[in-house]
C-alpha cells in the first residue's frame, strides 16, 4: 500500500484509485505492486464481484509509466532493476486482462501508455468526454508496449498503425473506433455513473447492470479524425516496414497540407522505435493471445531500454524537456531489424502469478 494509490472495498466492489495527480497518476513500482496485490487478494474474496479502476485529479486518468526512474536505473547501471519494473508492470496488465471477475474502468482526461495498459485491458471501459487517448512511445526511444497490441490487432490496420507509430493524441471518438473504451460519458455525469457502478456490483448480473448503464448513459462522441486519415493512407500503412510507410505518408504531406502534423511527428521519432513498434504489431495481428503479446512485450522492453534512444528521448521529452532527441541511428537503413526480429520470435512465458 502506499499513498499514491487507495485500494479499498465499497460495498462489493473493490476500487484501485490512482493517487498521484502531480504526476497525473504515472505508475511506479510501488503502484503497480501495490494493484498486483490488490487483485490477487480479490481474486478469491466473495464479497468483491467486481474491480473499478478510477483516477484522481484533474488532469487525467494516467499518463503512462514512470519512465524518468526507470531512465535512471539505466543510467546507473541497474539494468535488472529496470527490467524487473516492466516485468512487474506487464504481469499487472495480464492479471487485469485475464481477472475472473468484471473489471471497470472509469477514465477522464489524459490516458496515455500504461494508462491504456490499465483502462484498455478492463471488461467494461467508461470514459468521459474529455479523454484523450495516445501510446507516444516512439517520441522517447521505445515502444507500444502494455499489451495494447492485443487490443488493436482487432481494430482495423491503418488505424492502428497510424495511432502506435505517430503516437498522436486522439479523442474518444478514435479511441472508440480503436476499441479501446467502450462508453462515452458526459463529464459532469462521472459521480452519478461511478455511483451507478457500486449499485450494479450488487446486482445478481453484474455484467447485464453495467450494460445497461452504458446504455443509459453512453454519449455519441462525433468524427474519429484519425481514422479518416488512416483510410485514406491505407496503402501507406500497409507497406512492409516501418520506412516505407513514414516515406510514403511524408511524400503524401506535400500535397495534403491536413497530413503535415502526421508526418512532422513521424520524422521526429526514433527510427528503432518504430521499427519495433510496427513489428510487434504485425507479430500481433498473427498472434493476439494477451500472454503471447505481454511475453513479446519484455523481450522487447528489454532490449530498448538497454539502446541508446531510450535514455535519449527520455531526457528530450520528459527531463530538459526540449524534444531534441539525437537519434541512434537516425535513419531507417540501420536499424537492427534483425536484432528486434529475434526478440519478438524468441520471446518466453511471461510470469502469471
Amino acid at each position: 500500500m502506499t499513498e499514491q494509490i487507495q485500494i479499498g472495498v465499497e460495498g462489493q466492489l473493490g476500487v484501485v484509485t490512482l493517487n498521484r495527480p502531480e504526476a497525473i497518476n504515472a505508475l511506479n513500482l510501488a503502484m503497480i505492486q501495490a494493484i498486483t496485490a490488490a487483485l490477487t487478494q480479490w481474486r478469491d474474496k466473495p464479497g468483491v464481484r467486481a474491480v473499478l479502476f478510477e483516477g484522481r485529479g484533474p488532469r487525467g486518468f494516467c499518463a503512462g509509466g514512470d519512465v524518468r526512474a526507470v531512465r535512471t536505473l539505466v543510467l546507473e547501471g541497474r539494468q535488472a532493476e529496470a527490467e524487473a519494473f516492466f516485468a512487474a508492470e506487464y504481469g499487472m496488465n495480464y492479471l487485469i486482462a485475464t481477472y475472473p471477475k468484471p473489471v471497470i474502468a472509469l477514465a477522464h482526461g489524459v490516458v496515455m501508455g500504461g494508462g491504456i495498459g490499465i483502462a484498455g485491458h478492463a471488461d467494461f471501459r467508461f470514459c468521459s468526454m474529455d479523454a484523450r487517448y495516445a501510446m507516444p512511445e516512439a517520441a522517447i526511444g521505445f515502444f507500444s508496449d502494455v499489451g495494447v497490441n492485443a487490443i488493436l490487432a482487432r481494430a482495423p490496420l491503418e488505424r492502428a498503425l497510424l495511432f502506435l507509430m505517430s503516437g498522436v493524441i486522439v479523442g474518444t471518438a478514435d479511441a472508440l473506433g480503436l476499441g479501446l473504451v467502450d462508453c462515452v460519458v458526459a463529464p459532469e455525469r462521472l459521480a452519478e455513473v461511478r455511483a451507478s457502478l457500486l449499485i450494479a456490483a450488487t446486482a445478481g448480473d453484474i455484467d447485464t447492470a453495467v450494460v445497461g448503464l452504458m446504455q443509459s448513459e453512453g454519449l455519441e462522441p462525433g468524427e474519429a479524425e484519425l481514422a479518416g486519415y488512416a483510410e485514406s493512407l491505407a496503402g501507406a500503412l500497409k507497406l512492409p516496414t516501418a520506412g516505407e510507410i513514414v516515406a510514403a505518408i511524408t511524400e503524401a504531406a506535400r500535397e495534403r497540407p491536413e497530413l503535415q502534423a502526421i508526418a512532422t511527428a513521424l520524422a521526429a521519432r526514433s527510427p528503432t522505435s518504430l521499427a519495433a513498434i510496427h513489428a510487434a504489431h504485425r507479430a500481433a495481428r498473427v498472434d493476439p493471445d494477451i500472454a503471447n503479446v505481454l511475453a513479446r512485450d519484455v523481450k522487447l522492453a528489454n532490449l530498448l531500454i538497454a539502446q541508446p534512444d531510450f535514455a535519449e528521448g527520455v531526457r528530450a521529452v520528459l527531463v530538459d524537456k526540449n524534444r531534441s532527441a539525437h537519434w541512434q541511428p537516425a535513419n531507417f537503413v540501420d536499424v537492427a531489424h534483425e536484432t528486434i526480429e529475434k526478440a519478438l520470435s524468441e520471446a518466453p512465458p511471461i510470469i502469471t502469478s
